[in-house]
């Protein structure tokens, strides 16, 4: 199938294929005569693989990682689920750290009054060194 339809299929977008084939991720598309990529199931079922890590957070390289485990039917399940693990751990420190930074704006909005004068706590926020 086409790369069209391999997006289609797996959810994927053209550009995030292409993307994925010139990383290394995926191997380059066999070609028709024509030029176009050719993907077959295994490519759509991989790429949606990918689809769904990425969905869950996980970089380039641990994609990779998860691959390599993922085709090693003789790995040990303990080593997906210390990726998967250390990625949730990074997303709950990242959780918190977005909720601080919403909450400052959330008080520097209510301090401010939000009328015709000049005069803006956020601003002031924005401007003040350390």
């Amino acid at each position: 199938m086409k790369i069209g339809e391999a997006s289609n299929a797996s959810g994927v977008s053209q550009r995030m294929i292409r993307h994925y084939e010139k990383v290394g991720l995926i191997p380059a598309a066999a070609r028709r005569d024509s030029g176009y990529r050719d993907y077959d199931r295994t490519d759509v079922h991989t790429l949606a693989f990918i689809g769904r890590a990425r969905d869950l957070g996980f970089g380039i390289e641990e994609i990779r990682q998860l691959l390599g485990l993922w085709q090693d039917r003789s790995r040990a399940s303990a080593e997906v689920k210390a990726l998967a693990l250390a990625r949730a751990a990074e997303l709950k420190a990242k959780s918190r750290q977005l909720d601080s930074m919403r909450r400052s704006l959330e008080r520097l909005a209510a301090e401010c009054h939000g009328d015709q004068m000049p005069d803006c706590p956020i601003l002031d926020d924005l401007e003040s060194v350390g």
